[in-house]
């Protein structure tokens, strides 16, 4: 198996797999609901959104404006045929340019593949790129540490910072934490990070 810490070769390659195999049962929905709720404008940015299913659609269905990030290209192709009136990008979160503020930010299964020192660099970033009152959501491990998951042959790096750091990284972006559930069990066993932004 290829060890990938740049994740794009990986996940071109298992795009429509991914899409097929991909839960959809929206067993992330509680947090959603909560993002919903509170934010405070309809403009999403969901970086790593993958073909649209389910996070991104959750979105469009309750009447958000999404822009779509990925930064596999046929990722990117299949939410631009599920939703072609929704802005979809081909691009890597470290670098790309976001172009504005956004009401709400998502790192949903994607934040993780970023090495530490890019996660430390990203948290800064989501936050110029943050309106008033935004909501940030995005899952971690459970622990400080760095990890490779199978997935259909490649092995893809998964890497978390400690539980005091990313409270830090956050309070010093302008996010106040909401939510920080370990392992939620109703979560599929993920580490959630919910934030709003306080000013």
């Amino acid at each position: 198996m290829a060890r990938n810490t740049e994740v794009a070769s990986a996940y071109q390659q298992i795009a429509d797999w991914f899409d097929s195999a991909r839960n959809k049962s929206l067993f992330e929905k509680a947090y959603l609901d909560r993002v919903a709720a509170l934010a405070p404008g309809k403009r999403v940015l969901d970086l790593g959104c993958g073909t649209a299913e389910p996070i991104a659609a959750y979105f469009i269905k309750a009447g958000f404006a999404v822009t779509g990030m990925d930064i596999a290209p046929r990722m990117i192709e299949l939410a631009k045929a599920r939703f072609p009136d929704h802005d979809w990008r081909v691009g890597d979160m470290r670098t790309a340019d976001f172009g504005g503020a956004y009401d709400v930010l998502l790192g949903w299964d994607s934040f993780f593949h970023l090495t530490g020192d890019a996660q430390r660099a990203m948290i800064p970033k989501f936050g110029r790129h943050a309106a008033p009152g935004a909501m940030l959501l995005f899952n971690t491990g459970p622990s400080e540490g760095a990890v490779y998951g199978d997935m259909q042959g490649h092995e893809i790096h998964h890497a978390s910072l400690s539980a005091a750091e990313y409270k830090t990284l956050l309070e010093n972006a302008g996010f106040n934490v909401i939510v920080h559930s370990i392992d939620d069990p109703d979560c599929g066993g993920r580490t959630v990070w919910l934030s709003q932004r306080n000013f």
